[in-house]
């Protein structure tokens, strides 16, 4: 599996495509918890999204304007 097959797939289920990398990476994310993908793809598909500038929730809420408890 591969990124343009996540876009179809991310397309499908939402009525609407995308092109963000965040987006698609929490799509992966669910796809792997709800056994959709193997570790292996789900790996390799965050590796490749991290190459194309995706990050990890935890680093965009470093640079959100929200103040967090925590």
């Amino acid at each position: 599996m591969d990124i343009r097959e996540i876009k179809v797939r991310f397309s499908q289920s939402r009525d609407y495509t995308t092109d963000d990398v965040n987006a698609l990476m929490d799509f992966v994310k669910k796809a792997y918890i709800f056994n959709e993908i193997s570790i292996k793809e789900y790996r390799n598909l965050v590796r490749e999204l991290e190459n194309q500038g995706a990050v990890p929730p935890e680093a965009a809420q470093e640079n959100s304007l929200i103040e967090h408890n925590g």
